[in-house]
Formats: C-alpha cells, sequence, structure tokens
C-alpha cells in the first residue's frame, strides 16, 4: 500500500516523494493514523479498510469547501486512494500549537463568519457523508425541523433498532423532536458537523479545524456540539455572540442537538453512552 500512497503523493505535488519514515500516530478512532516523510516534506495518511474510500473522499470534499467558505487554517487535502485491502487520505501536515491557547475568540469569530453565510435555501447537503465511521444522511429538506426530526434523530434510532435496541418509540419521538423545533426559525448555514474540541486547534495562533462532516443546517448545532464533551473557554462564546448572538431558547434547544451526537455514540460504542441517550431521550 505505501508505495501506492507515495506515487499518488508524487503525482498530486508533481515531485517524486518517497518516504523515509513512518511513525504511527495515536488514534481516537477505527482508523489508523501515520506521519510520513521524505526528511523534507511531511504528510498524515490516514488509513482503513477497502470499503472507508466513500468515506475519506467525503472528508476530502468537506475539508475543501471549508476552506472556500471559512477565514479557518484547514488542512489540505492531498490525495485519497486504495489498493486491494486498504483506503486511504493523505493530508498537508500541520503542526498544532501546543495548548492552552489564547485565541479562543478568534476562533468564536471566525465560526460566526462562516455562519454568517446564508448562500443556501434548503437544509441538507448534496450528497450524503459521515459523521466519524456512521453515515449521515443528507436530503434536502425546506423545513428544519424535519430534517433535523428525521435525517437526524430519526436515523439514529432506526440504527439502534437494527442493532435490536429500543429506547423509545420511534414515530412518536421524531414528532416530538419536530413539534419542539417547529416555531424556531432557523437560515441555513454551513456547518462544521462536528464540532468539538478534538477537531479544533491553533496553528502559529490561527484557528485550525479538521474532521468535518459539513452540511447545512442550524448553526446552533455546532455551538451545541462544543458544548457537549469539553466546553470551549468563555472567550470563544462571548466572540460568537458579539458577531452572531444566539436567539433566544437556544438552551432548551442545545438538549435537543446534543442528542444527536449522544445517539451516535450510543451506535459506535455502545455502554453507557445507551443510558445517556436514554437520560437525554427522558
Amino acid at each position: 500500500m505505501w508505495n501506492t500512497v507515495n506515487e499518488q503523493i508524487s503525482q498530486a505535488m508533481h515531485f517524486d516523494f518517497k518516504h523515509t519514515n513512518k511513525r504511527q500516530l495515536q488514534s481516537t478512532s477505527s482508523d489508523m493514523l501515520f506521519k510520513i516523510s521524505d526528511g523534507t516534506h511531511s504528510f498524515l495518511v490516514k488509513v482503513a479498510h477497502r470499503n472507508n474510500l466513500e468515506r475519506f473522499e467525503n472528508d476530502a470534499y468537506n475539508l475543501n469547501l471549508l476552506t472556500k467558505e471559512s477565514m479557518f487554517m484547514v488542512p489540505d487535502c492531498i490525495t485519497t486512494g486504495s489498493n486491494i485491502e486498504y483506503s486511504f487520505i493523505a493530508l498537508e501536515w500541520l503542526t498544532l500549537d501546543q495548548q492552552p491557547h489564547t485565541n479562543w475568540h478568534i476562533m468564536g469569530q471566525h465560526l460566526a463568519h462562516l455562519h454568517l453565510k446564508h448562500q443556501q435555501a434548503m437544509f441538507g447537503f448534496d450528497h450524503d457523508n459521515f459523521i466519524g465511521a456512521t453515515a449521515q444522511p443528507n436530503r434536502w429538506h425546506k423545513k428544519w425541523d424535519v430534517f433535523f426530526a428525521e435525517e437526524r434523530i430519526g436515523w439514529q434510532l432506526q440504527l439502534l433498532h437494527e442493532k435490536g435496541i429500543e429506547l423509545v418509540d420511534h414515530n412518536y419521538f421524531v414528532g416530538l423532536i419536530k413539534s419542539m423545533l417547529h416555531s424556531h426559525i432557523v437560515s441555513p448555514s454551513l456547518l462544521h458537523g462536528d464540532f468539538w474540541r478534538g477537531n479544533l486547534g491553533f496553528i502559529h495562533s490561527i484557528p485550525s479545524v479538521f474532521n468535518a462532516s459539513c452540511y447545512y443546517g442550524d448553526r446552533e448545532v455546532d455551538i451545541a456540539m462544543s458544548e457537549l464533551f469539553a466546553p470551549l473557554p468563555e472567550a470563544f462564546y462571548i466572540a460568537y455572540n458579539k458577531h452572531y448572538p444566539l436567539a433566544s431558547g437556544y438552551e432548551q434547544r442545545k438538549k435537543i442537538y446534543q442528542l444527536y451526537p449522544i445517539l451516535n455514540h450510543a451506535n459506535v460504542f455502545a455502554g453507557h453512552y445507551l443510558t445517556e441517550a436514554k437520560q437525554q431521550i427522558e
């Protein structure tokens, strides 16, 4: 496989690349992560089973879109590919600044700048993609309450149902989510879609994002996600609200939006996430 990686990087970068150093990195997902280098140029390579090529291609699409639409420092996708056994994505190697960082207010400004663009009239995306390794449907909808209830909460409940897990009556709960979001007026924003501390950083003090799960939806989804696992420093939220104040009722909607990643964790990891999902539903 590594010959294929070297060849495709060479074609994409227009110089002959052959790595002389390969180091496996710690990974929080099922993907294997490597830093490869020829002593001059370095790349991050994610490796997974061959059937993950579509997911890596989606990752590349999302990163390219965020590069065009946002002020964030986003790693360039060099190439994606596969052989008979593995698929891979090679990314620009970016060295993140050491934490803690003092520029979280700029991170908040950059996210507000992205969310303030309302160029899309509907909710969804041009194609389905993934959140982590889980498929994420993105059929276009005119109504936000219908999109989030069906394409996000209903979808995750269906995945659990297929595993024999019933946390709540599917039809009742999807209808409840629609009713709770129905009066919330939303203009579609391009979302990062998996906006939490593990997918954020700084490069020479410039805010950076990666591992995106983009679609057009309610901007509050990104904010709610950022508060779920490891809330960001207060300076981030102050700066965001200064540039694009959150609407009244956000604290109630936040619980609805946070249910989606909790359900996804329940699908992927089961265990205590199933209990947490049940509690959030109740």
